[in-house]
Formats: C-alpha cells, structure tokens, sequence
C-alpha cells in the first residue's frame, strides 16, 4: 500500500498555507469551543480540548482568539451551540467515508453533505453503515527524510505507541488515543516533525484507486475539505503516490 498517509500529508500542508488559514482558524475555533463546552475549559483535564488547542498553537492562532473560543465554550462569553454529528456514506469504486461534523443547523448541513457526495460519484448512507470499518486511533505521519526508521521505532514504541508502518515514502505511527500525547509529545521532544497529528479513523482495510475514480475521489474529498461544517473527513481509499502529487 502507499498513498494514503500522503493524502494526509498533503492535506496538512495545504492547512497550513496562508490562503486556508481563515478557514482553519474557524474549524478550530468551533472545536475548542465544542470541546470546553462538553469537556470544560482547562485543556490539562480535558483531552479534546488539549488536542484543539496544540493543532490552534501550530497553526500560529494568536493567544486570545484561543482563549475567546474556550470562553464561548464553558459560557463565560456568548457563542453559537453546535452540535456534534458524524455522517457516513460512499465514494467512487465503494469507498467508505466517515464525516465530523459540528454544525448549528442538522438539516442543512446534511442536505448540502447528500448534494456535495451525489455531485461527485458518491452518497450518503445510514449511521453504521461503515463506520465499523474504521478504528479510532492517534494517528502520525512522519515522511521518511525526516528520520531514521530504528530510532523512530524505538521511540514511539517507548512511548507508548502500538504499531509503526511504512507506506510509500512515509512512516504511519498508530497510537491508542489515550497515549496519543505522549507520543506526540516524545516526537516533538526529539525534534521529529510529523506530516499530519491527529485523533483519527484509521480504517481497517483499503480499496484501491486509479484513474478516474482516483481522480473524482480526491475532488469529492476536497469537496468535504472545504465545507464550513466539516472538523474531519476519513475515507478508505489508497491512490498511488504519483497519481495524489499529480493532483496536488
């Protein structure tokens, strides 16, 4: 196998550009303050919180606009509800999709989410109809320039990690979630820069991409990217690397 860390590197570095930051900055707000408003406001006891607040810090948010999007959440200032929904549906070739969604209005979001996935070679299916193909994990990817493959081994297993694997020119780092900051913590104490960082839904098995449906596949995926509502999209497919860069 070999592409899908890549989409997840791509899709890091495309957060990180200057063009996205404003949307970035708005999914981050939302989920620190769904996050503070579930888990309460200091991040040291609440995991989720802590998650949102590092991705905000990495992402250059200033101070203050964090501690305004904890403050909407635990209500010390006024802010809009959301509510926190996942969807799951289909994609090119019977690609599975799972969706995060935090949104202040259900119907709307949903019907924009059928309309996004019908335009694209995909839809929308029940809850449950994939999601058993997915296993939530602490997710990393470390491009393999980075750093030697025995020393990151040994240093994420030290930490706490479950598995490291090679995919492409990347390694994948698979954590339970419950030691997703230690290891996250440990790479960055050694100076290792990770592709992507994230709670995610690592799925099971990988349904091969080419061609057109490779390429439909990765513009439904920026689709989803790019609506307001979305906090994460994971799907299952696998696109050669040379296909994912042509794309990028």
């Amino acid at each position: 196998m070999s592409g899908h860390s890549k989409w997840h590197s791509i899709k890091h570095k495309k957060a990180a550009a200057d063009s996205k930051r404003g949307r970035i900055f708005t999914r981050l707000i939302k989920e620190m303050t769904a996050a503070a408003r579930m888990g309460g406001g200091d991040p040291d006891a609440n995991p989720r919180l802590r998650l949102a607040v590092a991705t905000a810090k990495a992402s250059n948010m200033p101070a203050e606009n964090i501690k305004r999007a904890i403050m909407r959440g635990t209500g010390e200032l006024p802010g809009v509800s959301y509510e926190d929904v996942n969807y799951e549906g289909y994609g090119p070739g019977g690609v599975a999709i799972f969706m995060h969604v935090l949104t202040d209005n259900r119907n709307r979001t949903v019907a924009e989410l059928r309309h996004i996935l019908s335009k694209n070679g995909g839809n929308l299916g029940e809850t449950g109809c994939v999601g058993w193909m997915f296993d939530r994990k602490g997710y990393f990817v470390v491009e393999k320039s980075v750093a030697d493959e025995e020393r990151l081994l040994d240093l994420a297993l030290g930490a706490g990690a479950d598995d490291l694997r090679e995919d492409g020119s990347n390694f994948e780092i698979l954590t339970a979630p419950e030691n997703f900051d230690a290891v996250r913590v440990a790479l960055e104490g050694a100076k290792i820069v990770t592709a992507a960082a994230e709670i995610s839904m690592v799925p099971q098995n990988y349904v091969k991409l080419e061609g057109k449906n490779a390429q439909t596949m990765l513009k439904l995926m920026e689709a989803l990217e790019d609506h307001e509502d979305i906090q994460n999209v994971w799907a299952n497919f696998d696109i050669d690397e040379s296909e994912l860069k042509e794309a990028s």
